[in-house]
């Protein structure tokens, strides 16, 4: 209420003025007059955004990239709601000669034992405390007896008897808890289903578990392997976390360094600091205010923000600079910063901030949030740099020569004179190359493949990596891939032939190299047939029709009586629904899909849709559903940032022509990107595929640039079409080339990331913006050249309904600067 109030008086008496004043005269009038209040809200509104800070969390589970509703999304949360969150297992796994020996066996029974008593546990299945099924015939059921004798462990002959009878006798253990070729041991750890996926899980992890880890590795000598979904995703988040903190640090670092060395300005490189930095405290602000979750891709705005503000930051001070030397006028200089740019800034940061908000209509939340947060960032910070630069101006001396020197810098004059002599003499060779590129591009984009594996962008360098590749090795995975079988009637899993048809659907499964040993009730059942003919293996099988009656009734006795165990969670209460979890390699979308229809075949065929419901889900199978979602919807989410930017166009230039000069020189980049990808193996995944949006917003910023200076120079040289095109190369070249390198520098920061996504996204980007600014600079120019050779008067660019480009005006130097 307050700013309003102080607002009011201001805002009406020019709002009498605006009728006799255009636009952006307008607006420069406003903050030139009021600077101190402008700069007052300002700070204002940092100070309330900074408040929101305290509403930021960071995302404890995947990225979910289906819409809520999407049939794949509703069976996983049916599921969970029936089981619990089924990616709750961390597996601790040695393979270690020194492992069976009493001190190393001491050492892992003193951790498991620790381990238990925490409050994140819920259960632990491990050799040191493992229990055996055993008949008791009084009571016609099994007990669970201790698999161990502690008392003897400290005898080295014990536990090789020990390792020898759990690979021999053990069966139900198998790919569970050891590799029976390899001799590779470990436990599984179950945690507390409700911390999960809560900031509970880290501290638990972090604080707790690892430490507990590294004193066995640190008393034992014995190395320890960890993974597991709840381990893998706390210390990629933890990655994501460090990496936030990298990207600012170095991207405002190169850019600010990139900037100093255009400019020699130690002033002008302070106040595109302070800026962009504002801009990522908005940034964060906007995540607190509308609570919203840091995700990998959220984590990825601040630096965004710096990377886009510092251009914003060099246009506007350059465009400054460049009016002061025409005229020598430092207020009319600052004036014009905003009367003579302000429309082709305000349309290069909406183009900018189109390319990130067509994610918004994909359905998924996790890019919705993205192109949310990242859309309101760039046009706040468009904001911010047109209002904050000409204030700080005004109150700083006017620039000294050394300050302007980089407007007529050799190297800048050797390169735009090139490209002037490219446009000039060579246009048909820069329309030949252009072809070129385009066709071999587009050879290479058929060549793309995708990709939709969970893991295959975590950082390879880390230990946890590594770790899962060690479990995929000996454990075949540790993906969750799971199935749900209604049998439409209480108590129908327990049914022999409920169990034959899930005993071969598991056969199935175990057929398939890349899927784990299945678990499910079907192995307590084997077991229990095994543990009542006295445990011996030959027996691990399903019971025979003469059998069931009393090896079930004993087994469904165990069941009802044994509370702790690992079969608790692989029927419903109702006995109704069974569950069936293997686990998977990183085996990506391809490959996943030819293992879901191998998958789908034998389910049809053995369990009969009218007598059974059969659901396959998990966090592996979302996921790389997630990705052909987004797959399907880039070419949509593309086109609609194509269309959108367009009707920009058509909205700044009111012509066809300029709609198809502006399209042409930006989706040539795209091709040229998708060609590489497609040449140098790079898969189409979540990371990748926002590339071309992105890239395209960025690369039109050039676009508009050159078209909105092309306009001037038009009226300014009575439509003379090859002196005004060469007069806007000379105008906005150096502007183009300089945001244009700055981008380029400030995305390749994304490949310091551990993260293959990341330095895919970044690269890819970077080397789009590349081929964007030769494109704006030498086809760009080109095309106007070639499409407008009949244009005689305004007739290619009517005047819009709202004048919003300033009217060029003869230049002279004026008495009182």
């Amino acid at each position: 209420m307050v700013v309003f109030t102080t607002f009011a008086p201001i805002f009406n008496t020019l709002m009498k003025k605006k009728l006799k004043v255009g636009f952006w005269e307008f607006i420069a009038r406003i903050v030139l007059k009021n600077r101190i209040v402008i700069l007052g809200v300002i700070v204002f509104i940092t100070l309330f955004l900074a408040l929101q800070w305290k509403n930021i969390q960071f995302s404890f589970t995947e990225a979910n990239l289906l819409p809520d509703n999407h049939i794949i999304n509703k069976e996983y949360n049916a599921f969970l709601d029936k089981f619990g969150e089924e990616g709750n297992l961390i597996v601790v796994g040695v393979k270690d000669d020194a492992f069976f020996t009493p001190k190393a066996f001491a050492a892992w029974t003193k951790l498991m034992s620790e381990l238990k008593a925490q409050k994140a546990v819920d259960l632990i299945i491990s050799i040191s405390d493992l229990k055996k099924l055993q008949k008791n015939e009084s009571l016609q059921t099994f007990e669970l007896v201790p698999f161990v004798d502690q008392s003897q462990t400290v005898n080295k002959a014990y536990l090789d008897t020990i390792k020898k009878d759990l690979f021999q006798n053990m069966p139900f253990y198998e790919g569970l808890l050891f590799n029976k070729k390899n001799g590779t041991i470990r436990s599984a750890i179950y945690l507390d289903k409700k911390i999960v996926n809560t900031a509970h899980r880290k501290d638990y992890i972090v604080n707790d578990f690892i430490p507990k880890i590294e004193a066995f590795e640190k008393e034992t000598g014995i190395d320890l392997r960890v993974s597991g979904m709840p381990y893998i995703r706390t210390l990629n988040a933890m990655s994501i976390m460090n990496e936030i903190s990298l990207f600012i640090g170095v991207s405002l670092l190169l850019t600010s360094l990139i900037f100093f060395f255009f400019f020699r300005s130690y002033r002008a490189t302070l106040i595109a600091i302070i800026i962009v930095i504002i801009g990522v405290m908005w940034t964060f602000g906007l995540l607190g205010l509308f609570h919203y979750q840091i995700t990998v891709l959220t984590a990825l705005v601040p630096t965004l923000v710096i990377v886009i503000g510092i251009p914003n930051c060099i246009f506007l001070t350059n465009k400054y600079q460049q009016e002061y030397v025409a005229h020598g006028n430092k207020a009319r200089a600052l004036q014009r910063v905003i009367t003579k740019v302000g429309t082709a800034t305000l349309m290069t940061n909406l183009t900018t901030a189109a390319g990130f908000a067509t994610f918004i209509i994909t359905n998924s939340e996790l890019l919705k949030e993205f192109g949310i947060i990242s859309s309101l960032s760039i046009v706040a910070l468009f904001f911010l740099c047109l209002i904050i630069i000409p204030i700080y101006y005004s109150y700083q001396p006017v620039p000294k020569e050394k300050h302007l020197r980089h407007l007529s810098r050799n190297y800048t004059k050797v390169f735009m004179a090139w490209i002037e002599k490219m446009v000039k003499y060579n246009r048909r060779h820069v329309y030949l190359v252009a072809i070129f590129l385009f066709l071999i591009s587009s050879i290479g984009a058929f060549k793309i493949k995708t990709s939709g594996s969970l893991i295959e962008d975590m950082p390879k360098n880390t230990g946890f990596y590594q770790d899962i590749l060690f479990f995929e090795q000996e454990f075949d995975g540790i993906m969750p891939l799971e199935i749900t079988i209604d049998t439409k009637r209480k108590k129908g899993v327990m049914k022999l032939s409920t169990l034959r048809k899930m005993d071969e659907l598991q056969e199935t499964i175990e057929e398939i190299p890349e899927l784990s040993k299945p678990i499910s009730i079907l192995n307590l059942v084997k077991y229990s047939k095994q543990a009542y003919y006295n445990g011996n293996p030959e027996y691990y099988d399903l019971p025979t029709s003469q059998e069931q009656s009393f090896i079930l009734g004993y087994a469904k006795n165990a069941t009802k009586n044994t509370q702790n165990n690992i079969m608790k969670s692989y029927v419903d209460s109702t006995g109704q629904v069974a569950r069936i979890t293997t686990f998977m390699r990183d085996i990506g979308t391809g490959n996943m899909a030819t293992i879901e229809n191998k998958l789908w075949t034998k389910i049809n065929k053995i369990f009969p849709s009218d007598r059974y419901k059969v659901v396959m889900t998990g966090k592996a199978l979302v996921f790389e559903k997630g990705t052909k979602y987004l797959l399907d919807n880039l070419l949509m989410s593309l086109l609609f940032a194509v269309f959108l930017i367009s009707l920009l166009m058509v909205f700044m230039f009111r012509s066809f022509k300029m709609v198809v000069v502006s399209l042409i020189p930006n989706l040539l980049p795209l091709m040229i990107t998708a060609g590489l990808m497609g040449y140098f193996g790079i898969p189409l995944k979540p990371s990748t595929i926002l590339v071309f949006s992105i890239a395209f917003g960025l690369s039109v910023d050039d676009t508009i640039h050159f078209l909105a200076q092309y306009r001037q120079e038009l009226t300014r040289n009575n439509w003379k079409i090859k002196k005004s095109v060469f007069a806007t190369i000379r105008e906005s070249g150096l502007s183009m080339f300089y945001t244009s390198v700055v981008l380029f520098s400030g995305f390749s920061v994304f490949m310091l990331s551990d993260f293959g996504g990341t330095v895919a996204l970044g690269g890819l980007i970077a080397i789009t913006l590349a081929f964007g600014m030769l494109s704006n600079l030498m086809l760009l120019p080109c095309l106007v050249l070639t499409l407008n050779k009949s244009l005689t008067n305004k007739q290619e660019f009517i005047e819009p309904k709202i004048d919003v480009l300033s009217k060029p005006e003869k230049e002279t130097k004026d008495s009182d600067k």
